[in-house]
């Protein structure tokens, strides 16, 4: 393999916990990668951003459009088999919403344990009133439907991770048409907020399924753009993952290297932590990433089985990426450091 790239979503740890974090996480490898590096870039993003600077970069390679509103509707449509359509279509997720103290939360969809049954008598149901307002609904997975909304092409909207935690109030889709969103979102609310399915899930333990997200609006990506590396991923969002290469999807280190082709990996496991700042989770995930991740890659590195490494760490304001070459790791005269991490 010539190139891999590794984007590990909220690695980064803020100033003011670096010497206990950094004391508290015994990751060799991970030290040896970023304080052996050929080079160093960051890039700042605005804490409003719609996007999570790692979903920002890979929905540029995916669809060549910049920016926090990804075009990703269609190419989530072409990688579920939903048949193309014409039109303006949204990604739509069922969701949990939550009651904070003083606001509205979107509950991590990891969380939600949604089977297809559990899924399609959801959509079933719901689909009569997506029709009565003119907005066709289309079944991709369990995780992933489609609406057409040709009408709300205007419509600025969030990721489900830029949203997770959240005040609700500042990252519901924003623009001309946010009052038909909202009466279309508070019906559906009222008609799942009675069915059995939500009663059934209660009694099993898990959160009802009590509204839905919508993002990635689309007419349709670019016919041509630059052929990407292929997408790997463990542990991220059911977008990300139906947009990976299939044999990739919830992957392991040995499948990647044994890949042929240059590879893009997110390592999602330390997100939800790290984005609420639950650093013991964080410290667990990130352990298991040193192990089951850098440790290996170093050894890659080392024999040559990978050229270069691109080691991309985010927090949700700041990108800071490492390239790592076999020549650079001889380096002895530089200390292996995890200084690299501080955002």
């Amino acid at each position: 393999m010539k190139q891999l790239t590794v984007v590990v979503p909220h690695a980064l740890i803020p100033t003011e916990l670096a010497k206990d974090l950094t004391r508290a996480y015994s990751a060799p490898a991970l030290a040896m990668l970023l304080g052996r590096h050929s080079s160093r870039t960051v890039t700042v993003t605005e804490p409003d951003a719609r996007l999570l600077p790692h979903e920002a970069r890979l929905a540029q390679r995916l669809t060549g459009v910049a920016g926090d509103q990804p075009p990703l509707a269609h190419a989530a449509m072409r990688a579920l088999g939903v048949p193309a359509q014409e039109g303006w279509w949204f990604i739509v997720h069922p969701v949990h919403l939550a009651l904070a103290r003083t606001h509205m939360v979107l509950g991590d969809p990891r969380k939600l344990q949604l089977d297809e049954a559990d899924a399609r008598a959801l959509f079933d149901c719901a689909k009569p009133y997506f029709d009565e307002v003119g907005k066709t609904l289309l079944y991709g997975d369990a995780n992933t439907w489609f609406m057409r909304a040709d009408d709300w092409r205007g419509m600025r909207t969030a990721s489900p991770d830029a949203a997770v935690g959240e005040n609700l109030a500042d990252w519901m889709p924003d623009g001309p048409a946010k009052r038909d969103f909202r009466k279309l979102q508070n019906e559906v609310q009222m008609l799942w907020h009675a069915q059995a399915v939500n009663a059934a899930r209660e009694q099993r333990g898990l959160v009802p399924v009590n509204s839905f997200w919508m993002w990635g609006g689309a007419e349709d990506t670019p016919a041509a753009l630059p052929k990407m590396a292929e997408l790997a991923e463990v542990a991220c969002l059911p977008w990300l993952s139906v947009l990976a290469t299939p044999a990739l999807r919830d992957t392991d280190i040995g499948t990647v290297l044994a890949r042929p082709h240059d590879t893009i990996t997110v390592l999602g496991a330390a997100l939800p932590s790290g984005k609420e700042a639950d650093w013991s989770a964080w410290l667990m995930q990130m352990q298991q990433l040193e192990q089951q991740w850098f440790a290996p890659l170093l050894d890659a590195m080392r024999d040559g089985n990978v050229k270069t490494l691109e080691l991309v760490l985010t927090s949700r304001t700041q990108t800071v990426t490492y390239t790592i070459t076999k020549g650079a790791l001889r380096k002895f005269w530089r200390s292996p450091s995890l200084e690299g991490m501080i955002a």
